[in-house]
């Protein structure tokens, strides 16, 4: 993947929170901001197709929000690779 550089402005205690978590998660602070940036970006896109163009079949239960806030956790984790600074 190609990446582009850009400067931001970030208030201290959300950077102090990102250098306590890159260090704690043994990461970049690159990495965890790149990662908000594109669940940013994800958030904001427009789609060309609905969400849900399919049915699927289910448990017939909705998730929790603490179930669905693992899940979207473990995918964001998965999607980062070996967790490695770069």
């Amino acid at each position: 993947m190609s990446l582009k550089r850009t400067n931001v402005y970030v208030d201290p205690e959300d950077l102090a929170i990102i250098k306590e978590a890159a260090k704690r998660r043994g990461i970049s602070e690159a990495e965890i901001i790149r990662q908000g940036i594109h669940l940013a970006a994800m958030a904001n896109r427009v789609w060309d197709e609905p969400l849900f163009s399919r049915t699927f079949e289910g448990s017939g239960r909705t998730m929790t929000k603490h179930e669905v806030r693992e899940t979207v956790a473990d995918a964001v984790q998965s999607r980062s690779g070996s967790g490695t600074a770069t």
